[in-house]
């Protein structure tokens, strides 16, 4: 256990502030600051007042991490970050706070990808990934299939969303409704006690001559919201629970069919999903119920390691330190359309120690 890389990890891709401790495998912290509620009232996202909350949050989160974990800061191994994708501003506040701590305390930095990390956070659940693995991510700001065969050097894409992220759908169908933000917890929930069969929404790029792995959610939402408003512009009410219910299964259908169908093609028996709309329930039993009829295992972390935490950027860096990938550069940079096939952002020397030259001293106090 103690040979295994201690790691603090950094997420400020989006509005949560996660800082993460990991040991080789095993979840010791995983403290967050959300300031969802300061966009609620906008009705999503506003970057700058995520960047500012991230600022606020950064240091007490940090602190609040290493005294769960009960572990000093000088103790670590490394510090990952999240490099990108994601806000650039937001980004940027995490990035500059992990190269002050790496500097201070004289720690190698990683530089890591948000999407990257939400694969590497299953080790935390249930073990090392297998080799390839399929994964599936769907989140509010990406819709992803990827294959990894080495999840700190080699993941490539299969197929992504050409427009709205599934999560976006969520969101702005569950405002249509006025259900509030964010989305999809509330969907699901009104969704238990609603028909999925009740209306036939589309399912986006599954015709003959369609790509076989991208995937398309705005024809869904402008369907969805036209079916509401003529509803409304005649009178009817609105049967909030079966809209909600059908518009969720014509998404998880449409996620479902085509993660199956790549592990098929490619021959991998995994299939890892990931991300905030991963902690959907129905998500989660059409997956295993296709699975089981396709002979294939499903790996899907717990709620709270779907939505963006600090646990999986620090997962990520252990690997990194593990496998003794190349650290990153000081002049590391926020790159908020990172492509997935970095997985992390190593320095030009190639070099797993990069520390400062000044002084190898814990500066941290």
């Amino acid at each position: 256990m103690a040979d295994e890389p201690l790691v603090l990890g950094i997420e400020t891709s989006c509005d949560e502030t996660g800082v993460g401790i990991v040991r080789g495998h095993t979840l010791l912290a995983d403290a967050i600051a959300s300031s969802v509620d300061e966009h609620a009232r906008f009705g999503g996202v506003v970057p700058e007042v995520a960047s500012r909350a991230h600022l606020e949050a950064m240091v007490p989160t940090i602190d609040r991490a290493l005294k769960e974990a009960g572990v000093s800061a000088k103790d670590l191994d490394g510090i990952a970050v999240t490099a990108g994708p994601g806000l650039a501003g937001a980004l940027l506040v995490g990035v500059s706070a992990a190269k002050a701590y790496a500097y201070a305390l004289g720690k190698p930095l990683y530089g890591v990808n948000h999407l990257a990390s939400h694969i590497c956070v299953d080790q935390l659940e249930h073990g090392a990934l297998p080799e390839p693995t399929m994964a599936l991510l769907v989140s509010g700001g990406h819709s992803s299939l990827l294959l990894s065969t080495d999840i700190t050097a080699d993941v490539r894409p299969m197929g992504s969303t050409i427009d709205d992220a599934a999560g976006e759908a969520f969101d702005k169908i569950a405002r249509v409704l006025n259900l509030g933000f964010p989305g999809g917890p509330v969907i699901d929930r009104y969704a238990k006690e609603g028909d999925p069969q009740a209306i036939a929404f589309p399912r986006g790029l599954t015709g003959p001559r369609d790509p076989i792995y991208d995937f398309s959610f705005s024809g869904l939402k402008t369907a969805v919201a036209r079916w509401i408003e003529a509803k409304r512009a005649a009178g009817e009410e609105v049967p909030v629970r079966d809209v909600a219910a059908s518009f969720q299964e014509a998404v998880v259908d449409v996620l479902t069919r085509k993660a199956v169908r790549a592990c098929k093609d490619e021959g991998v028996d995994h299939l890892m999903i990931g991300g905030g709309v991963a902690a959907n329930s129905r998500l989660r039993a059409l997956a295993q119920e296709r699975c089981e009829a396709a002979g294939i295992r499903l790996r899907v972390p717990r709620p709270k390691l779907c939505t963006d935490n600090g646990a999986m950027v620090a997962a990520l860096g252990a690997e990194m330190v593990a496998r003794n990938r190349a650290a990153s550069d000081w002049d590391l940079s926020a790159d908020s359309s990172l492509p997935v096939t970095d997985p992390h952002v190593p320095g030009a020397s190639h070099t797993h120690d990069h520390v400062h030259e000044v002084s190898k001293e814990n500066l941290y106090s």
